[in-house]
Order: C-alpha cells, then structure tokens, then sequence
C-alpha cells in the first residue's frame, strides 16, 4: 500500500484515496459513541492529523483504547473529508497497528507546557514537541537553500579540516586534540611537552573557522564556499554562544569589499525568502508561539524587501554619540559595538539591515585589507533587527608585505603561516569572503531566545550529553 505523510493527508488532494500511515501519538480522546480519536504526528508537519479509530476494528479494546502519547503506528485507512474545526482532512482507519508502547507514568512529553529548558534534559526527546519540530524543519530548509544559493551562483562547495594547528582569529580560544595520555602527564609532572610523541607532531585543535583554507582553494577556482563544524573553547554561558556550531563561508576570487557586501545582502535575502515561502505553517507558529513582538514574518519579509544600509564605522559611532539613548557601554571610535548599538542602528535609527564596514583595524584579526589611512581595515559586519550582527567578513589582505607586518603585530608566528603567504607569493589577488553562522541564521529565523535551541544537541561549558 502506497505511504502518504501527514503533511500530504492534511492535503485536500488527498480525500478519497487509501494509504498507508505511520507515526507517533500525540492524544488520543475516546467517544461515547463507540470510537476514538487519534491525532498522530509524524514530523513533516506542524499540524497532525486526526485517525478515526471505529470499534469495530480487530484490536481495538485490546491495544486501540490503551494507546497513549508517545506510542508509535501504522495506520491503514481513508482519508475523508473532515468536518471538525481546523482541519481539512481527517483518516478513517481499516487497520492499526503498534509498533512501540510509551508508559504514560514515565513518557516525560506530557500534554502540558514544558519550559526550554527542561526540554534541553530530553534532547533525545524535544524533537517530538511542537517546537523543535518547527526547528528542525526550518533549519533544514536554511541549510538547503544555502547550497542550493551558492550552487546557482557557481560557487564549489569545498570541505576543509576539521583539525588544524592555525589559530585563525588569533584568539586562543580553541580545543586542544591530542592522542596522550593526559593522567600519565600529569603523574609525571611534564612542564614542557615534547610534541614529537603527538599524533600530529605539533599541537593540534578543532578549528574555528574553515576560511585561511578556503582562500586558498579560492585562489585557485574562483568562487567556493565551506559548510561545516566549527568549534570554540569560549567559556561562555549566554544565550548567543555555543562551543560547537556551523559556519558557512563563501570565498571570492578577484573580489573586493564591495562585491563582499553585494554577495552577502543577496544571500541572506534568499535565504530568508525560501524560509518564509516554504515554511510558512512552522514560521507563523513561532509568529504566535515564540515570538512576544508577533512580528516575526513582518521582520523578514521587511528585510527579504529592503535595501540594506551601507554605513562606514566611524559614520555609525557618530550617530550612535549624539543618539538620546542611554547605552550600558559608551561609544567611542576604536570600540567593538556591542550588540545594543547595533540594534539601536538597526531598530530605531535606520529601521532596516544595516552593513558597517571600515573598522579600526585594532579590533580586527590579521588578514583583513589594511585601508590607506592605516587606522581601518576592509571589515563588514551586517547587522539584521532584533539580533545585531548576524554575518562577519572582510576583504583579505594580499599584499605581502602588509600580511606580514600585521602578523607580527598581533604576535603570530609567520613561519605557521608559510602555505598562507605562500599565497600571496604566487599570483596574489584581491579576495574577500564571509562567515555565517548557521545557529545564529536559524535562531534568527525562528525567534527562538536561546541559541541552545537550535541546535539537535548544543555543546556548551560543562554540558557534553547525548
């Protein structure tokens, strides 16, 4: 018998056809008339659907009336028209049968709220709630339309390491990976570890951004962009950060900051278009579930519409000086804004994405292009509102000279370094790219207050389960 999904039966075009069913109980309500009613859910949807379950059927008294939340079926039957409210289509059932019971004194998804974090516990489990359903799906269709958006745009799609020995934002803040025996070290009270006896002969560590990697693959075919786990040891218990996450980061060839911010507003419109045109049941849920302003489609469909702001830093501290605003960290040129200024530019002043570009290059790593006022560098951020920054990117510094110089300013050990500058020792050109994180992008999508859930199973200080 031909399998239909929920989200195809609660399809009129499906009424008057048989198919075969399957997935997990949500309630079910009996009726005095002599039948139950199930609504099953089987993810491909927000909404369930809901069974018909007559007493007539073979193991109705004996396994029908003592399903409960949570158990798992196949149901065989006809989908019907239905007259009940909220619903176009309903199944009438000519068989069911039982794949997996639930005890209803220890199945922790009870029909009553649960808080975020509470459901953070069962991240084996939260998928089956309304909520993280919702995630999932969104985030799939983020993740597809990111591939199929630099695909259509002649991009190649490049894996880079995930372990590395360079540290590429200069920060420190990385996983160390190592194949010794820490306790015999520490036994031993080693104070300067000889590498020779490391798997990889030198330290080694996840990476926290794929990108020195893809320039170079960029600086060979053009246009690729990365799309994978990126890691960070950021002792950090906010709502913005996790300690394993995704990236995506596009590389251009023969590019410039300009085509950078070009590339950037037109991705992320995409992206939230396909969001809002093929999730819409899922995004008008969070609409009126998540989000408290409940303006969660007017926001996206204002960005997937206007024209993004392009405003230099020093321009943007200046209207944030003179704003009447109370801000909790002043505003001085050379400061990296915090995340207050940058809503404020977004949400009151300019009421649109905004795209800062020209930092001080103090705040910003080694490789972005130093301007010819030696105080900036050829940095973006774009800022979305209700989030601040969502996308980082820059042009790459290829003049040698000047890479070199500023490695050494922020300490960099330029012999780390030598396939990078090799770089710009053979055929070097104007470069730029970006970074995206993938959590930030669905977190921005869905509405959802905490980072930590948008993930299947977030990686944060101190919290390493499933």
């Amino acid at each position: 018998m031909e399998k239909i999904s929920v989200k195809d039966a609660r399809d009129e075009s499906s009424i008057g056809s048989t198919f075969l069913m399957q997935g997990w109980v949500r309630t079910r309500r009996d009726s005095k008339a002599g039948f139950s009613f199930i609504e099953i859910n089987d993810g491909s949807s927000q909404g369930n659907i809901q069974i018909i379950a007559e007493a007539a059927l073979e193991n109705y008294e004996s396994e029908v009336r003592q399903l409960t939340a949570g158990c798992s079926i196949s149901v065989e039957g006809e989908i019907k028209e239905s007259g009940g409210r909220g619903q176009k289509t309903e199944m009438l059932a000519h068989k069911i049968c039982i794949h997996g019971w639930a005890d209803p004194e220890n199945y922790p998804l009870q029909k009553k709220r649960h808080s975020m974090e509470k459901l953070r516990e069962w991240a084996h489990l939260r998928p089956r709630t309304n909520t993280f359903g919702a995630v999932a799906r969104v985030r799939n269709c983020i993740c597809n339309s990111i591939h199929q958006f630099y695909q259509e745009q002649g991009f190649l799609y490049i894996n880079t390491p995930v372990i590395t020995a360079s540290d590429c934002e200069g920060a420190g803040e990385m996983f160390q990976v190592t194949t010794m025996n820490l306790d015999e070290l520490a036994k031993q009270k080693i104070e300067n570890l000889n590498y020779r006896f490391d798997f990889f002969d030198k330290p080694s560590y996840l990476t926290v951004s794929g990108q020195l990697e893809a320039e170079t693959y960029a600086c060979a075919l053009g246009k690729v962009y990365t799309f994978g786990p990126t890691f960070r040891a950021e002792n950090s218990n906010t709502s913005r950060h996790l300690a394993e996450f995704w990236m995506i980061e596009p590389e251009v060839a023969f590019a410039d900051l300009n085509d950078n911010m070009d590339l950037a507003e037109k991705f992320l419109k995409r992206i939230f278009s396909d969001a809002l045109s093929k999730c819409s049941e899922d995004l008008e849920f969070f609409n009126e579930r998540i989000d408290e302003s409940k303006s969660l489609i007017e926001r996206l469909t204002t960005i997937v519409d206007s024209e993004f702001v392009r405003l230099p830093y020093t321009e943007a501290v200046e209207i944030l000086v003179k704003a009447d605003v109370k801000f909790d960290y002043a505003v001085e040129w050379g400061i990296d804004l915090q995340s207050e200024h940058e809503r404020y530019l977004t949400e009151q002043h300019f009421k649109k994405p905004v795209i800062l570009f020209d930092y001080p290059k103090t705040i910003k790593p080694f490789y972005m292009y130093c301007n010819d006022d030696d105080k900036t560098v050829r940095a973006m951020d774009v800022l979305v509102p209700g989030v601040g920054e969502i996308i980082g990117g820059s042009q790459r510094e290829h003049r040698l000279d000047v890479l070199e110089s500023r490695m050494k300013d922020q300490d960099l050990d330029i012999n780390e370094y030598w396939w990078y500058t090799d770089l710009r020792k053979y055929g070097t050109v104007p470069h730029a790219g970006f970074g995206l994180g993938l959590e930030r992008a669905v977190q921005f999508v869905t509405s959802m207050s905490n980072i930590r859930d948008v993930i299947p199973f977030p990686r944060t200080p101190g919290n390493a389960e499933f």
